[in-house]
């Protein structure tokens, strides 16, 4: 018989060339799940990625330091114990342009997809 439970102890640590550290404890790649992905993030200092118009919504918790958002033109800072929902359809760009880690956790739903990010060139 199958437990009603997954204990996560080994997160998957997506290779980057950027220096961000990407630890997937549920999603696509971990669990084979579709529905949902949970990432714990560092973004270090100067890090930064393409705009992208994703087919998820993507849940933002900052755990600390400080992330830049840019989302439809607007220019957001989330700070450390606040939280941000950026819906899917939205033109979003996310980038730590500070001088510490940007620690938090991201959501996404469905899962994130290489395949549905839509990352401008």
């Amino acid at each position: 018989m199958s437990k009603n439970y997954f204990k996560q102890d080994a997160p998957i640590i997506f290779p980057t060339d950027d220096g961000k550290t990407i630890k997937e404890h549920f999603g696509r790649t971990v669990t084979q799940d579709e529905h949902v992905s949970i990432a714990y993030m560092i973004a270090p200092p100067g890090w930064g990625e393409p705009h992208q118009n994703p087919e998820f919504d993507e849940y933002t918790m900052m755990f600390s330091g400080k992330k830049h958002i840019e989302v439809d033109g607007e220019e957001i800072i989330l700070n450390a114990g606040e939280s941000l929902l950026v819906r899917k359809g939205a033109r979003v760009r996310y980038s730590n342009p500070y001088g510490e880690d940007a620690v938090y956790w991201s959501v996404c739903l469905p899962a994130f997809s290489v395949d549905t990010v839509n990352r401008e060139d």
